[in-house]
């Protein structure tokens, strides 16, 4: 059988830079581990209209397609900011998502132990917090129609988004909700506001038939999002899967991920439907974005790339013990007080490159063989 295809898409600003770090990690495991890939690289974002024109290539766009995995950097930087919106940068990143069909976006919120007194809550509120949030990732008001900005006739200017769910795209997300949950803990909290919208009320009782229908066995409960909202930074590890639409999910998700200590530790990932050979179409990317600001300056914390690269190993090739691996040494290069710039605002440790994380990285995964 041919080796699992990836395609590495390192992007603009820090992407690069912490994508070359999650190369040591891929080779290493090509090294130690015999597990390989066949690797691709290509343009995305600002670094793909600089070549191209566009954000996005076709011949890129396809390679994505046909690969088994997808892992991306960051896009976006102040370079690009005065073109137009259809070329922006950002448009790369979502005409991927949206034509490969990627409707659930997983987002991991884990405060590792060294980093609990990092949060901006209470260490007792947070140590041992690991939840995932479940945001419905093609649909929604990001994607409805009507939309866009015209004039009312009286001299002033009306902007629309339309909020848009049907029962195929909440089933397929709840499902894969309730799928991760039975790996997990066994619990499913769905966040609408069916008080106020009536796709919330559709979202909820799409929701409840998915559970009484195929996942009985698994504990689902209800909640509007922003009582949600207001639980996640109360006491958060009340929680273990909660799924949500994508206005939502993006709130939901961002404010969870401040309760881990840093933008730099957090993974996500963007699943499909199966493809012929079982894997789903994925794409993996870390949460922040593209800093600008201390690009090529050896100050990007590499650490939520290479967890990026961890989940691929879990969900695209199954590879559970492998990612599990990887995690734990990412963990014991904390443990050891190593800190990129961004880990080294509220304490102290030993201060590291970009590289020389990555490299400790390295050094501990060396330590797991024996």
């Amino acid at each position: 059988m041919s080796n699992p295809s990836l395609l590495i898409l390192a992007g603009d600003g820090i992407g690069p830079e912490v994508m070359a770090e999650t190369r040591k990690v891929i080779d290493w495991y090509e090294r130690n581990r015999d597990i390989r890939f066949d690797v691709t690289e290509d343009l995305v974002g600002g670094c793909a209209y600089d070549v191209h024109g566009v954000p996005l290539a076709d011949a890129t766009m396809q390679k994505a397609q046909e690969v088994d995995a997808v892992l991306l950097g960051a896009v976006g930087g102040p370079k690009y900011d005065a073109l137009d919106f259809s070329v922006k940068p950002e448009r790369g990143l979502l005409r991927l998502r949206k034509e490969m069909d990627l409707f659930a976006n997983l987002r991991p919120a884990q405060c590792f132990d060294a980093l609990a007194d990092f949060s901006s809550l209470k260490r007792e509120v947070v140590a041992g917090l690991d939840i995932m949030i479940v945001r419905e990732l093609t649909s929604g008001i990001y994607f409805g129609e009507p939309r866009g900005i015209t004039d009312d006739n009286e001299g002033g200017r009306i902007g629309v988004n339309t909020q848009r769910y049907t029962t195929s795209e909440i089933r397929r997300v709840a499902r894969a909700a309730f799928d991760l949950a039975q790996k997990r803990d066994g619990r499913v909290c769905s966040m609408e506001k069916a008080n106020v919208m009536e796709s919330g009320i559709l979202w909820r009782e799409e929701v409840q038939w998915v559970h009484d229908n195929e996942y009985p066995d698994i504990q689902l409960s209800h909640m509007y999002a922003d009582a949600g909202l207001m639980q996640i930074v109360r006491f958060p590890k009340q929680f273990d899967v909660i799924v949500t639409d994508n206005l939502f999910g993006d709130l939901l998700s961002d404010a969870a991920s401040m309760l881990t200590g840093s933008l730099g530790m957090l993974p996500s990932a963007s699943l499909g439907a199966p493809m012929a050979n079982g894997r789903p179409k994925a794409l993996y990317e870390p949460v922040h974005g593209s800093a600008p600001d201390i690009a090529g300056q050896g100050k990007a914390n590499p650490c939520a790339t290479i967890l990026s690269f961890a989940m691929a190993l879990r969900y695209s090739f199954d590879l559970g013990d492998e990612a599990a691996r990887l995690e734990n040494a990412v963990e014991a290069v904390l443990a050891k007080g190593i800190r990129t710039p961004d880990l080294m605002q509220a304490g102290g440790g030993t201060p590291a490159t970009t590289a020389q994380m990555g490299d400790a990285v390295i050094a501990a995964l060396e330590e797991t063989l024996g």
